[in-house]
């Protein structure tokens, strides 16, 4: 099963540099669609990625036009602006999970041509929005959760203890 996620005209170095360790993480393939609001080799994107980097799938786009042109699958638009549930959704394999900048959001023209793919994740109604990197990893975590997690492990592990010989 494949998970894309899109970040579009992603601003902040730190969120975008978050959002490639949850991709680098699960699997999933990241996106990134400029103009962007820092260079690639910005030092804040990669120490917050971590040593994560060699984990990612990553592909480069100058605009969404380009993005369109080379990919293929279904989309889902995750907006504030939407009144469809996040949680409402089947997610298919192959499908794409877009974000928008961190000031703005997705163009409001493409979330008016895909109404009916608009997502929303539910927050109070004075909230503004949530943090960019945050709001990939609810997606992100959705869409697996609907997968039941394929590829990822499940379980963990503490130094020096056997969690089967633990008492309760």
């Amino acid at each position: 099963m494949v998970l894309n996620i899109v970040m579009v005209e992603p601003e902040i170095p730190q969120n975008t540099g978050n959002v490639a360790r949850t991709c680098a993480a699960t699997g999933a393939r990241l996106h990134l669609v400029g103009p962007m609001g820092f260079k690639l080799d910005d030092r804040k994107l990669k120490r917050a990625g971590l040593d994560y980097w060699h984990l990612l799938d990553i592909t480069y786009y100058d605009s969404l036009d380009e993005f369109f042109a080379k990919n293929q699958g279904e989309f889902f638009f995750f907006s504030t602006k939407s009144v469809h549930k996040h949680t409402d959704v089947v997610y298919p394999d192959n499908c794409y999970l877009f974000f928008g900048k961190e000031t703005a959001g997705l163009p409001e023209e493409l979330l008016f041509h895909n109404k009916e793919r608009c997502v929303r994740i539910p927050m109070l109604s004075e909230a503004r929005s949530l943090n960019l990197s945050n709001s990939v990893a609810i997606g992100v975590y959705e869409v697996l959760r609907q997968w039941d997690y394929p590829a990822l492990s499940g379980a963990g592990r503490l130094r020096g203890y056997d969690w089967d010989s633990a008492e309760s």
